[in-house]
C-alpha cells in the first residue's frame, strides 16, 4: 500500500478532531498492523492516542473498503460483551481526505501473532486466551442484531449457498468454469451445502491478529479489531475460519496461520478443544464444521487469486503476486474436506 500523511492532510487532520474536542496541537501519524486492507494509523498530539482507519488507495473494488459501514457496526457493539474500541468520530468524503474514515479510541495492549507477550506466557494464561477467543467469538453470535439496529446489514437467508457462489464468481471463466487447480474443492463444496445454523453478526477475518489482548494477567481480549469484512451470515463460518486461521503442530501452514503461530506455544487450547467450547457455549451442531472449515479456505484461495491476478496487472497490493500463496489456501481446503491435493 502506497500512500503516506501529508502536511496538507495532516493540517486538515488536526483541525477535524480539534473541531471535536478529541486532540489538541500538531498530530504524528504511524502506520500500524499487518493487514493488506483497510489502512490503520495511530494518531497523537504528544497526549492523547487515537486510530484512524482510511480505505487503500484506488483503485479500490465496487462495495469494498465501506469505512462509514464499519463504523457504524463498531458503534452498534459498543455496551455488548464484545470488546470494541469507541468510535469517536466519522468523516465524509472531503473532510479530511478524499475518501471517508473513522476515528476511534486507542486501546492499549499487545496483539499476538508470532509470539506470545512475556507477561502473559505462562501456559494457564495462554490457554485463558484460547478460551477468551472462542468465548467472545460466541458473545458475538449472541448479540442481537436486530435489536442492535443492523437489521439491513446482510442477507442471512441463502447465505452460504450464496456466497459460495458469490465468491466463486471473482476467478471463475466467463462461461462459469472455476480455474482447474479450483475445480475438485469448488465441486465438493457446491455437493455439500449444509442449510444455515443460524443468523448472526459474523466479524468474517476473526483470529488471533486481530484481537487486542490486555497486557496483564489473566489473559483477556481488550477489543477486537478489523470489522471491515463483518456481516449478518452463518455464524459457523466464523467459527470455520476461525478454526482454519489456527494452526496445528506438524501441519503445513497457510498464510493466515502464519500470523497465528503463537498460539503453537504451550498451553493453548488445541482446535477441538476450542470448537467443543464453542458448541458448549451456543449448543451449536458441529457436525458440518469440516463443510465450513473448507468453505473458508476456498474463500481465502478465492480472494488470494483475485488479489494475485490483480497484481500481475498491475494494480493492487504486491504482496498477492505469489501464487504459493494461492496454492498454500488450495491445498489446505482440499485436507479439510478429506480430498486428495494432486495438482495444486
Amino acid at each position: 500500500m502506497t500512500w503516506e500523511w501529508t502536511p496538507e492532510t495532516l493540517g486538515a487532520l488536526e483541525r477535524f478532531l480539534r473541531e471535536r474536542g478529541i486532540t489538541d496541537g500538531p498530530l504524528t501519524a504511524s502506520r500500524i498492523g499487518d493487514g493488506h486492507s483497510n489502512l490503520t494509523y495511530l494518531v497523537s498530539d504528544g497526549v492523547r492516542r487515537v486510530i484512524v482507519r482510511r480505505p487503500p488507495p484506488p483503485p479500490v473494488p465496487a462495495g469494498a473498503h465501506d469505512m462509514l459501514r464499519e463504523a457504524r457496526l463498531v458503534g452498534a457493539l459498543a455496551g455488548t460483551n464484545v470488546p470494541v474500541a469507541a468510535v469517536l468520530a466519522v468523516g465524509q468524503i472531503g473532510d479530511v481526505l478524499d475518501v471517508p474514515f473513522y476515528v476511534m479510541d486507542y486501546v492499549a495492549g499487545p496483539v499476538v501473532t508470532t509470539e506470545t507477550p512475556a507477561a502473559l506466557s505462562a501456559p494457564d494464561d495462554r490457554r485463558r486466551i484460547g478460551e477468551a477467543l472462542i468465548d467472545t467469538l460466541a458473545a458475538l453470535h449472541a448479540v442481537d442484531w436486530r435489536a442492535a439496529g443492523l437489521g439491513d446489514l446482510g442477507r442471512p437467508d441463502g447465505f452460504n449457498e450464496r456466497h459460495l457462489r458469490r465468491m466463486g464468481r471473482l476467478v471463475a471463466a466467463e462461461d462459469g468454469t472455476p480455474p482447474p487447480e479450483f475445480a475438485e474443492i469448488d465441486a465438493w463444496l457446491a455437493a455439500h451445502v449444509p442449510a444455515e445454523s443460524g443468523a448472526a453478526i459474523i466479524h468474517n477475518d476473526y483470529r488471533i491478529g486481530n484481537v487486542i489482548l490486555a497486557a496483564t494477567p489473566p489473559g483477556r481480549i481488550a477489543a477486537v479489531l478489523d470489522w471491515e469484512l463483518a456481516t449478518i451470515g452463518d455464524p459457523l463460518f466464523d467459527l470455520g475460519y476461525f478454526l482454519a486461521s489456527y494452526p496445528v503442530e506438524g501441519q503445513d501452514r497457510t498464510p493466515t496461520e502464519d500470523l497465528g503461530v503463537a498460539v503453537l506455544e504451550e498451553g493453548y487450547p488445541t482446535r477441538d478443544e476450542l470448537a467443543h467450547r464453542y458448541a458448549a457455549a451456543t449448543g451449536a451442531d458441529l457436525s458440518n464444521l469440516s463443510w465450513y472449515t473448507a468453505l473458508a479456505l476456498w474463500k481465502l484461495a478465492v480472494l488470494y487469486e483475485y488479489g494475485r491476478r490483480r497484481a500481475v496487472a498491475g494494480v493492487g497490493d504486491q504482496y498477492y503476486r505469489d501464487d504459493a500463496l494461492v496454492r498454500a489456501f488450495l491445498a489446505a481446503a482440499h485436507r479439510a474436506a478429506g480430498l486428495t491435493t494432486a495438482g495444486v
